[in-house]
C-alpha cells in the first residue's frame, strides 16, 4: 500500500507487473492494457450493469495501442469524462491471474488511490513483490489487540472510557469509547461510527454522520444513568472504506448530478467497504458478545451477525433532513434499503 501511493510498480504473485495510472510519476511506462474495476468500465461501456453490480470486479481492458501514463489517466479518473470524453477503442479481455487482479484493486481501495493499473508496462522500473494471501493476513481481524485504554470524559457523560486498538503493519487505530460502567447481565447500546472528517470535525451539512456521533453519545448517557451502557466504535475507515480523497472526489461527482452510490461506481470503487469483521473483533477483546444495535441499516445488522455478534435489538438512529443532504438520505434509503421514514 505504501508503494502504490508512491507510484511504485507491484508484482503480486505470478501475475504482471502493475503500475499505479494516479500515483505513478511521469516516465516512459506504457501498456498494451489497463486494469480497472468492473463499475468503472461499465461507465466506459465495457462491461454490463450486472458485472459492476459490486463496483470492484477486475476488468482487464486492451486498447488499440499502447497507453502512456497520460493515455490512460483520464480512463481511472471520471473527473477527467467531461475534458477527454472519447477514449478507446478499447476491448475487455479476460483476466489470467483473477485472484491477484482482485488483490490489487481491493490494495487499491485500502490506499485510498483510484483502483486502476497499467498492466504489464514496458519501462516501469523495479516492482514491490507480494502475494495475495499477503493481503488477507494483513487484514485478519485477529491481529487486532488492545493498545492501551485511559479514562476519558466527554461533554456527553464524565464516566467514560477511551479503548484504542491497533495491529502490525496497519497504521490505523480504532478506539472504542465505553459509556457508563460495564455491566455483562446487560446488552450495551452499541453504536458502529465509521470516521467522517468533514462530518465529525466541520460539521459538513452533506451527510448525518456529526449529528449522528453526538446523538448516538448522548443515548448511551441516558443508558448509563439508567444503569445500562454503551459503546462507540470509531473506526478508521473514511467514506464508507474508500478513504477521503476518493470520498471528496465522490462529493464532486455529486455537486454534477450523482447520487453517492453512482459517484462511488464512477469511481470504481465499491459501494459498501467497512471492516465489520474488524469491529466485532474490538467487542470481542471488550467481552461483549450480545449488543442492542444502534442503525437504521439492516444490513449492518446481518454484518455484525455475520460477523459473530448476537444483536438482540436494532434501535433506530434516525435524525431531521437538512436541505443539503435530503438526496443523501432518500438515497441511503431507496437505494441502500436502510430504514428511514
Amino acid at each position: 500500500m505504501d508503494a502504490l501511493r508512491h507510484g511504485w510498480p507491484v508484482k503480486l504473485g505470478d501475475a504482471p507487473v502493475l503500475l499505479p495510472v494516479e500515483t505513478a510519476p511521469g516516465g516512459e511506462a506504457s501498456a498494451a492494457c489497463i486494469l480497472i474495476s468492473a463499475a468503472r468500465a461499465a461507465t466506459l461501456k465495457l462491461a454490463n450493469q450486472r458485472e459492476a453490480a459490486d463496483g470492484h470486479s477486475p476488468v482487464l481492458v486492451r486498447a488499440a495501442a499502447p497507453l502512456s501514463l497520460a493515455d490512460a489517466r483520464p480512463v481511472a479518473d471520471p473527473s477527467l469524462d467531461l475534458v477527454v470524453p472519447l477514449k478507446g477503442p478499447f476491448k475487455a479481455e479476460s483476466i489470467p491471474h483473477l485472484p491477484e487482479a482482485e488483490a490489487a484493486l481491493e490494495l487499491a481501495r485500502i490506499a485510498g488511490i483510484l483502483p486502476a493499473f497499467l498492466y504489464d508496462p514496458a519501462d516501469a522500473g523495479e516492482a514491490v513483490c507480494l502475494e495475495a494471501a499477503d493481503l488477507a493476513h494483513w487484514a485478519d481481524p485477529t491481529h487486532l489487540t488492545i493498545a492501551t485504554r485511559a479514562r476519558l470524559p466527554v461533554a456527553a457523560i464524565a464516566d467514560a472510557e477511551l479503548v484504542a486498538f491497533r495491529k502490525v503493519d496497519d497504521m490505523r487505530e480504532h478506539v472504542a469509547l465505553v459509556i457508563g460502567q460495564p455491566n455483562f447481565d446487560r446488552e450495551p447500546l452499541v453504536r458502529l461510527h465509521s470516521e467522517c472528517l468533514t462530518g465529525d470535525i466541520f460539521g459538513s451539512l452533506k451527510c448525518d454522520c456529526g449529528p449522528q456521533l453526538q446523538a448516538a453519545l448522548k443515548l448511551m448517557a441516558a443508558e448509563a444513568e439508567q444503569g445500562g451502557w454503551g459503546v462507540l466504535l470509531y473506526l478508521r475507515q473514511e467514506g464508507r472504506g474508500i478513504g477521503l480523497v476518493n470520498k471528496l472526489r465522490a462529493y464532486r461527482l455529486q455537486d454534477a448530478g450523482f447520487d453517492t452510490i453512482d459517484a462511488n461506481m464512477r469511481l470504481g470503487l465499491p459501494v459498501e467497504a467497512r471492516d465489520f469483521p474488524t469491529a466485532a473483533r474490538m467487542l470481542d477483546l471488550l467481552g461483549v458478545e450480545r449488543v442492542r444495535l444502534l442503525t437504521n441499516n439492516p444490513a449492518k445488522v446481518a454484518a455484525m451477525a455475520a460477523a459473530g455478534v448476537t444483536v438482540t435489538q436494532r434501535v433506530a438512529h434516525q435524525l431531521p433532513a437538512n436541505p443539503h443532504n435530503q438526496h443523501y438520505l432518500d438515497t441511503k434509503r431507496d437505494r441502500a434499503g436502510h430504514l428511514l421514514g
